[in-house]
């Protein structure tokens, strides 16, 4: 086997593999079958480039026959170029779609700051209404003694018109001063 026929079938290999790996479902397995046909292509690049000879500066002592083609070294080097960029595309697919996996039922949710404080004020609230919810009583307390003083003020005053002290809902003014 001569080296560039070596290079054939390393290259119908490469190809081979890499399309039979880019078949699976698994984002992993076809950047692996990417990275495959990428380099095989590279290496077809490199077969089709011809004979080697001299690079392709121009001075006095090259003769033209003997300078080789520059169009395939170019063409590599966009090659690998589009196959790492490709290939960093299809990393940050992974990277995504394990980030996405491990949050679970979150999913795709982020908070701003702006959220996370609401949110806070909002616990904070809670709280402060659950500790309110002992002090109302304390509160009715010192209402009714201060309702039962004033009505019977009022009922001495203007003769007994003032207010029931034994209803036992607080007025609308004694529901707002609990608030």
């Amino acid at each position: 086997m001569s080296a560039s026929l070596t290079l054939v079938v390393l290259m119908a290999v490469m190809y081979g593999a890499g399309v039979y790996v880019m078949l699976e479902r698994s984002l992993t397995r076809i950047l692996i079958g990417f990275l495959l046909v990428g380099n095989a292509t590279n290496l077809l690049i490199f077969l089709m480039s011809g004979r080697s000879g001299e690079s392709p500066i121009i001075d006095g002592a090259t003769q033209p026959a003997d300078i080789v083609d520059p169009v395939p070294q170019v063409l590599m080097l966009t090659a690998i170029v589009i196959n790492f960029g490709v290939t960093a595309f299809i990393l940050a697919l992974i990277y995504r779609s394990w980030w996405l996996s491990n949050l679970g039922d979150e999913g795709d949710d982020v908070t701003s700051d702006e959220e996370e404080m609401d949110a806070a004020e909002a616990d904070a609230a809670l709280v402060f209404h659950a500790n309110l919810e002992g002090d109302d009583e304390a509160v009715r307390t010192v209402l009714g003694s201060d309702h039962d003083d004033s009505d019977s003020d009022d009922t001495d005053a203007s003769g007994g018109s003032g207010g029931s002290p034994d209803s036992a809902d607080p007025s609308e003014r004694d529901r707002d001063v609990m608030r």
